[in-house]
């Protein structure tokens, strides 16, 4: 059977996306080495358009992951480093009053915050109050921001690339169960293996100037991010999808006798979703 022309093009993106994705991997392993489960999770959470979070030890590269995946990908980056004192006002925006220099006249300006950019690393997430974390779950949902009325769209693609630290635990805050269930992965990064520590330092201890060659653009990534939501999937892929979340829950039909003992809530609709997606 001849395939019409509209299939002929989903085959082409198809293979384009195969394709584009090697490429990828190919420039990020340029400057990360190893650690290709993870690469693989993030590129996963990126591609289904969610938002992960990656915990590890310090000094394994968590940071540089995120900053080479944005620089590959010729995305806008941000980095909001969580501390104490940090504001939600800092990471949303504020709305400011300034003087309008033609009319003399006193006029409203907002003033974008740290949330506005294509990426977004969220740097030790966990070591800021939650009043300042919820400062996140509009625009991790929406993909907006809402300022006193006004409401703010953020540029697609938008994704949030949180890290923590799970072995310092002075100073830090639990992340709310609401913001925790908007996280797609949590992502653990281990270390090296020896050679490829060894490597790493070879690596970062000469001179080395590294150069990217041209991948995908923002508006392929979200033309990629239909195409997942295209693929099929069958009926029976989808019960299991969603009957795995369903177990995980103490409160429902017939969980698991450690389930009932040891988990509070159980894993919510999302999780049926991020299952399918990914």
């Amino acid at each position: 059977m001849e395939l019409s022309v509209e299939q002929k093009k989903e085959l082409e993106t198809v293979e384009r996306f195969h394709t584009e994705l090697k490429k990828i991997d190919h420039e990020v392993r340029k400057i990360i080495v190893g650690q290709k489960d993870v690469v693989d999770q993030v590129m996963i959470s990126l591609l289904s358009g969610s938002h992960s979070i990656i915990t590890g030890v310090p000094g394994l590269a968590k940071s540089l992951l995120i900053a080479t995946v944005a620089q590959v990908l010729h995305l806008d980056f941000k980095r909001i480093q969580f501390t104490p004192d940090l504001m939600p006002a800092d990471i949303t925006g504020t709305e400011m009053i300034e003087e309008d220099r033609v009319s003399g006249k006193r006029v409203r300006v907002f003033d974008k915050g740290l949330i506005f950019a294509n990426i977004i690393l969220g740097d030790e997430i966990n070591r800021t109050a939650p009043k300042t974390q919820s400062a996140l779950l509009e625009a991790m949902q929406e993909g907006s921001v809402s300022i006193e009325g006004t409401t703010y769209i953020l540029e697609k693609p938008f994704y949030v690339l949180a890290t923590q630290n799970p072995i310092e635990l002075e100073g830090t805050y639990p992340l709310p169960e609401a913001q925790l269930d908007r996280f797609m992965f949590n992502i653990l990064i281990e270390y090296l293996s020896e050679d490829d520590e060894i490597k790493v330092v070879s690596q970062t201890t000469t001179l080395r100037t590294v150069e990217f060659e041209k991948t995908i653009s923002g508006p392929e990534i979200l033309e990629f991010q239909r195409l997942v939501r295209r693929m099929p999937v069958a009926d029976e892929v989808m019960r299991y999808a969603v009957q795995l979340a369903r177990t995980s829950r103490p409160s429902g039909a017939n969980p698991p006798d450690f389930v009932k003992q040891y988990v509070n809530y159980g894993a919510s609709l999302r999780a049926s979703q991020f299952l399918i997606l990914g």
